[in-house]
């Protein structure tokens, strides 16, 4: 049995290696996304194993078909690079990690909400002119914020949990209200919530329904001092609503791991060159605004589990087994 593993880093490769070697299957890594000029690299395996933000291109299913391919395992949660009927159509199974590690992204969140309430991005542009008063930059206590979540799946849930230990009052809104979650938040409308809400954290898969789901309707709902923090996926925000929200002050700030178009600029190297994108230039150039390269996922425990569970997946349908990750159009 052979697994080829497309857009491997170097700090994969140590856990693919234990994995490999735990289940005696040979795995075979390229650093290359999957697309229609890598596509043909897949012959001669019996499985597949991407993770990547460019969609893959509708030509290839019928070269991973040719090739005798029955799936696709996607080590991230995220499955929208990947056309569900156009696999199915091919005969390929799909698979994703839909909670490598709640608790990774959960604390970014976290992290991102107790800078903007703190300020530091504002003092960290001060700092950098050498001007270090704190004049007008007081800060607010977490203890007595109101954070609404929207989206309280795994990683909404662990969100709330954590902001909930620390005192806040925690709201939501969800399709799916999880019963196990009522005594640490309230569940409300989409439109309550954002009213009321001092941080806005997102933590939603991108479907349909789900994109531009901020938009500047929403932003409008919103409080001038509340924040928005998004982890989730870059379309779920409306990014030019976002940008005229914030120069027209009608919220605070924001922190984004994720950004509409990001596969053209989040984890290149872009020192000294022109960045591609108008909206992260404009961004980028507001003291009140976090951005990080949707390093979310990017934890020692959520690497080893992406790698663990995607290849388990692929195991489990080569040996004709069902996996509990297999996702349908």
């Amino acid at each position: 049995m052979k697994i080829l593993m497309y857009s491997v880093r170097d700090d994969e490769k140590a856990a693919i290696k234990n994995w490999a070697d735990k289940h005696q299957v040979q795995v075979d890594t390229i650093a290359q996304a999957l697309h229609l000029t890598t596509a043909h690299q897949a012959e001669g395996y019996d499985g597949i194993v991407i993770q990547q933000r460019a969609k893959v291109e509708d030509g290839v299913y019928p070269i991973l078909q040719q090739a005798g391919l029955q799936q696709i395992a996607s080590r991230t949660a995220g499955y929208d690079v990947i056309n569900l009927a156009l696999a199915a159509a091919n005969g390929l199974k799909v698979t994703n990690v839909p909670a490598y590690s709640p608790h990774s992204v959960a604390e970014l969140a976290l992290t991102h909400t107790l800078r903007l309430i703190r300020n530091l991005e504002l003092f960290d542009f001060r700092s950098a002119k050498q001007d270090f008063r704190w004049e007008g930059l007081q800060a607010k206590e977490i203890h007595s914020l109101t954070v609404g979540i929207i989206g309280a799946g795994r990683i909404g849930g662990t969100t709330a949990k954590l902001f909930q230990a620390l005192g806040a009052r925690v709201i939501a809104y969800d399709l799916k209200e999880r019963d196990e979650l009522k005594s640490i938040l309230t569940y409300t409308s989409k439109e309550e919530l954002l009213q009321q809400a001092d941080v806005v954290c997102l933590h939603v898969d991108l479907n349909p329904t789900s994109e531009n789901l901020m938009d500047e309707a929403a932003f409008a709902l919103m409080k001038p001092t509340a924040y928005l923090v998004n982890e989730c996926r870059g379309p779920v925000v409306n990014t030019p609503a976002l940008i005229k929200a914030l120069k027209a002050h009608q919220l605070a700030g924001a922190a984004l791991d994720t950004l509409t178009g990001e596969e053209k600029f989040f984890n290149v190297d872009l020192t000294g060159k022109e960045l591609p994108s108008k909206e992260l230039i404009e961004l980028r150039a507001m003291p009140n605004v976090i951005i990080t390269p949707h390093i979310g996922f990017y934890t020692n425990i959520a690497v080893q589990n992406m790698v663990d569970i995607s290849l388990d997946d692929t195991l489990a349908i080569l040996q004709g087994k069902k996996s509990p990750h297999e996702i349908t159009a």
